[in-house]
Order: C-alpha cells, then sequence, then structure tokens
C-alpha cells in the first residue's frame, strides 16, 4: 500500500469520521453513522482504496 492520502485530506477524514460517529451516539442520525469508521480507518492508513482505482492522489510529491 502506498500512501495517497495527504496531510489535510487526512484532517477531514477525521473530522468527518468522527462528526457522524458521534451523530450516531447521540441518536440524531441512525447505524448509517458508523459509515464514520470508513474515513477514520483510511485517515490512520494514509491509504485510500478508491483513489488507487481513480489513480488520485492528495499526498504531496516526494523529490528525488
Amino acid at each position: 500500500m502506498k500512501t495517497n492520502v495527504g496531510g489535510l485530506d487526512r484532517i477531514l477524514r477525521v473530522v468527518l469520521g468522527l462528526v457522524l460517529i458521534g451523530l450516531t451516539l447521540s441518536g440524531a442520525i441512525g447505524v448509517w453513522g458508523w459509515i464514520g469508521l470508513v474515513p477514520l480507518a483510511t485517515a490512520a492508513m494514509g491509504f485510500c482504496p478508491l483513489y488507487t482505482v481513480l489513480g488520485f492522489s492528495t499526498c504531496p510529491m516526494k523529490k528525488s
């Protein structure tokens, strides 16, 4: 797995994941809020499988 999730992208994924899980735990939304685990996991790993399929990356280019 090659890292393809950059810094700002990771922060946004963590925030989104925590908001969804928080809303689920508070009862504001249903069980679909547990989907917030996905952005949390991809942020933790720094890898998004969908980005690989689409050939997309938010990681800055590494200098040679």
